[in-house]
């Protein structure tokens, strides 16, 4: 069996999260990467590398042991790329954007992996759940494991996929919580402007997943020789996880945008029932006032002012009148 010198692994805080060499899927040591191309170039051998927001410095060590392009390099020391796969020779380089929900907003972080011959290396910007539980499962898999580093890309981007659903399933409980609000009463301000943020926030997250679903197209396609036919299907079934998600965001959507319809209906249904009782004691009352006012008119010549029975036989009206303008609007419901 061959020698292997052991290497120390990445402090936590370092950017070096793990730096590995695979053979028939069972990790054999832990390398720096300055040994990392030698690795690579060996027949049967795997390295895989984790980076976490490297500098430019480690990023030019890597660049060294694997020949990578310069524009590759360039957009991995910088984020903010959309999803996109590019070929660079025998090498493919990927952007895939991750998601988190961070203080109820979804938050945004990138990874970039480089793959070839022999190698996968991913560089990890923002927020992001580490990749470290993917290493675990797999090393446990060793019959996977062994299929190559278009596995291991695989298995990376399923995880990226994978994690959407928490996000989406923590904005589905509160979209739940806002339909069952808007019964009891309508929106306040404060509610409308966090329905418009999470609507946004999902548009954003399906701007971040779809361009997989293009991605997924490429590496099953028959122009990149680096990804085996018997890999294509694992690679369908991402980008149907994508539709799925791409499915519960339309949906969400769409049931945030009836929520802020219903709110709106609530509050005018709300708005017209106050009229409607508004209107019906104004109606009421216009009786004794429209008596009040008619007597209370100061004519030398009114007869009815002189007869003994008048004040009762006006207060009486007036209470009759009231009473069954009162009885008509109960009955049908203005009051």
């Amino acid at each position: 069996m061959e020698y292997v010198r052991e290497f120390k692994p990445a402090s936590p805080t370092s950017s070096i999260i793990a730096s590995s060499v695979y053979t028939a899927g069972r990790r054999i040591a832990d390398i720096p990467i300055e040994e990392a191309g030698e690795w690579a170039r060996k027949p049967g051998h795997v390295v895989w590398i984790g980076l976490l927001e490297p500098d430019r410095n480690l990023l030019l060590r890597v660049q060294a042991q694997f020949n990578l392009h310069d524009l590759a390099i360039e957009d991995a020391e910088h984020p903010h790329q959309r999803p996109k796969i590019e070929q660079y020779g025998d090498a493919l380089f990927i952007v895939a954007r991750t998601a988190q929900l961070i203080d109820g907003r979804v938050t945004f972080g990138e990874t970039h992996l480089f793959v070839g011959a022999g190698y996968i290396v991913s560089v990890r910007h923002g927020p992001s759940t580490s990749y470290a539980a993917v290493r675990q499962h797999w090393e446990s898999c060793p019959h996977s494991l062994a299929k190559g580093e278009d596995f291991v890309l695989y298995a990376i981007l399923d995880f990226i996929v994978d994690n959407y659903m928490p996000v989406l399933e923590q904005i589905e409980d509160e979209v739940e919580a806002i339909e069952d609000k808007i019964l009891l009463k309508p929106m306040t301000g404060s509610d409308i402007e966090r329905l418009y943020m999470l609507r946004r926030d999902l548009l954003r997250l399906r701007n971040a997943a779809l361009p997989l679903v293009e991605v997924c197209r490429r590496l099953t396609s028959a122009d990149l020789p680096q990804i085996h036919a018997a890999m294509h299907p694992l690679f369908r079934d991402v980008t149907d996880h994508i539709r799925t998600v791409q499915e519960k965001i339309d949906s969400l959507r769409e049931v945030l945008a009836f929520a802020f319809e219903a709110s709106l209906l609530v509050g005018q249904s709300q708005e017209t029932a106050i009229t409607k009782k508004l209107a019906s004691w104004a109606a009421i009352l216009a009786v004794p006032t429209a008596l009040a006012g008619i007597y209370g008119m100061n004519f030398n010549d009114m007869p009815e002012l002189r007869m003994e029975y008048g004040y009762p036989i006006v207060l009486a009206a007036i209470i009759l009148v009231c009473t069954f303008l009162y009885w008509r609007f109960r009955t049908s419901g203005w009051l």
